[in-house]
This record gives C-alpha cells, structure tokens and sequence, in this order.
C-alpha cells in the first residue's frame, strides 16, 4: 500500500481552517484533528474539509482555506472583519466584488441606490461601497473556492461606514 493512500486528500497534515496550527491526518480514514477545534473530514468527491461539530464548509485555494457560506450573515461578517484588517493596514476600500454563487444570498442585504452621476441606474452597495459579482462559473476559477475581494487604495475611508455591522 503506498503511503498516499494511508492518508486523507489533502495529505498527512494541513493547517486549521480556525487558528491556522499544522494538524495531523489520522491514517487510514478522511479525518484531520485539530486540538483545538476538533475533527475535520476531507471529502474526496467534493474536495471540502468538514467540520463534523459544527457542520461548516471549507474549500482551499492556493494553500488558503475559505469557509463556504449558507447564510447571509456569515459572507457579511467575513466582508465586514476584512474591512477592518484593510482600516488597520492603512488601506480603504473602493468596492467588493462577490463570488457570484452568492447572489441570492445577499442580494436582499443589499443598499440600492443610484448612481453618483445621477441617472437611475441602480448600484447595489455593502456597508457603503459598490458590490459587484464575479463572472459566472469557470471550471478551475478562484470563484469557486474564494468568497469575495476587495479593491483597495492607500488612505483612510473618508467616512468609516463599516462601523454598523448589521445594519
């Protein structure tokens, strides 16, 4: 039996997707177990890692883990906490682009308001700045597996809007 097989998809070790420790695989089953946080299974089929205690979804690209949201309030935090890593890194935010299989999720959580040059177009907004959504599904796109980016300039926000985190 070639060792490969003795371990879960993602190898004898991978980082926690909570506090980023190495954890190890247990051999001879799909299961990674973190001290910390518990057990993780690896689906082979899906290519997510599960956390059995509380039933989220992760998917890694280019050696990060991103957790897959099924709910509004979950993509909304995450958006909301890397606003304020940006505020604390000197950066402010220009806009959030949304992978797009979280349309339905958030559209509704959505600010619409026209547009600074005054015509009716509608442009949807979080905490203050324009949302876009990706382009639709790619096989092997960043899409996939990440959940949103934020485009970003040096500076301060001019108004701090992310304050109210649930609006």
């Amino acid at each position: 039996m070639t060792l490969s097989l003795q371990y879960p998809i993602y190898g004898p070790d991978i980082q926690c997707p909570h506090c980023r420790q190495v954890i190890p695989a247990l051999t001879l089953t799909d299961t990674y177990l973190c001290p910390r946080h518990g057990a993780f299974e690896a689906d082979p089929h899906t290519n997510e890692l599960v956390h059995l205690q509380s039933g989220r979804h992760w998917r890694r690209w280019e050696g990060e883990w991103y957790r897959q949201h099924t709910h509004p309030d979950g993509i909304r935090f995450e958006i909301h906490e890397a606003l304020d890593r940006l505020y604390t890194q000197g950066y402010r935010a220009t806009k959030v682009v949304i992978a797009s299989r979280y349309k339905d999720l958030v559209s509704t959580y959505l600010e619409r308001n026209t547009s600074w040059r005054g015509n009716s177009e509608l442009v949807p907004r979080l905490y203050g700045l324009p949302v876009e959504f990706s382009a639709d599904f790619q096989p092997d796109s960043c899409w996939n597996v990440i959940n949103f980016d934020l485009e970003k300039e040096p500076g301060v926000p001019k108004r701090y809007p992310y304050f109210r985190l649930f609006e």
